[in-house]
């Protein structure tokens, strides 16, 4: 009989705290998170969260990489689950066992990805939020999901909505969470944009938002994180140009205004769509949806 000395699984399962199962998760889910990242968010130190990682890594349920920079040196370790980390959150999601190799698969495909950059800007943006819950009672990050969640118009879809939601042209948000202050919840979708794709582009993003608003029974924000003012001021002047935003609650925020003044996204750091220009925060952006607190009034 095998016992938890000798079986990897259940030795590792058994040395695990919930705060490990909350890493093993998210990585399951949004693939990669710094040493920096992971430590705001999960632990009171950085000193305790490397040691607790290097402990994850040596029972293999993380691995870990570290990519070089052009201009020379190296970036902070990024940890993926490793194989072993995968099939405990296999089990414990009663998800289909993972193939033997597909851990390495995946740590082959995110340190190649040509867009790791923006796959950790957008896991940021989460992990800010959630280190600002971690040190602020009555605020909370509870719900975090991958664009993998809208691969197509089930991830939107629900019941009451009109069905041609399912076939429709319809956005992939790099993300969407639930934001809960005090008790009130704000659910919202993520839009991390480089600087990388022209602003048209973005607008049509945001007249692919328009199709669920006139097809779903809510009108949840999106916000969009972008790398500076210029090209918010830009976005914002284009947007009330186009016309396109009809049903779509919209809010931006800028890297550089956020990173200048020290905040949080839960801060007062987002810029309401056709508003006067005064910040606020994630708590206090409105939405349409009388499934959580009914019509939230600007």
């Amino acid at each position: 009989m095998r016992t938890n000395n000798t079986d990897p699984l259940l030795r590792a399962q058994s040395s695990l705290t919930d705060r490990d199962l909350r890493l093993a998760d998210w990585l399951y889910d949004h693939g990669v998170l710094t040493t920096d990242q992971i430590a705001a968010a999960l632990f009171p130190s950085l000193d305790f969260a490397q040691r607790r990682l290097l402990r994850l890594t040596a029972l293999g349920v993380v691995a870990r990489f570290r990519p070089q920079r052009w201009d020379g040196g190296s970036h902070p370790y990024h940890y993926l689950l490793d194989q072993l980390g995968t099939e405990i959150v296999a089990a414990q999601r009663n998800d289909s066992p993972p193939r033997k190799d597909q851990a390495r698969r995946r740590r082959h495909h995110l340190t190649n990805r040509a867009n790791l950059a923006h796959l950790l800007g957008t896991n940021q943006v989460f992990t800010d939020l959630a280190a600002y819950a971690r040190t602020h009672p009555g605020t909370e990050l509870r719900r975090w999901w991958p664009a993998s969640r809208f691969y197509d118009g089930a991830g939107f879809y629900q019941r009451g909505d009109n069905p041609a939601m399912m076939i429709s042209r319809l956005p992939r948000p790099d993300g969407h969470g639930m934001w809960a202050t005090e008790g009130r919840v704000v659910p919202f979708y993520l839009e991390y944009d480089t600087g990388s794709e022209p602003i048209d582009t973005l607008v049509d993003k945001v007249s692919r938002y328009s199709t669920i608003a006139s097809m779903a029974m809510r009108s949840w924000p999106v916000l969009f994180w972008l790398p500076s003012l210029r090209r918010e001021h830009n976005f914002q002047e284009r947007l009330a140009n186009a016309k396109i935003t009809s049903g779509v609650l919209l809010a931006t925020t800028s890297a550089d205004y956020v990173t200048a003044r020290g905040l949080s996204p839960a801060e007062e750091v987002w810029w309401l769509h056709r508003s006067d220009g005064r910040r606020r925060t994630l708590a206090a952006v409105p939405y349409i949806d009388d499934a959580l607190d009914g019509r939230q009034e600007e």
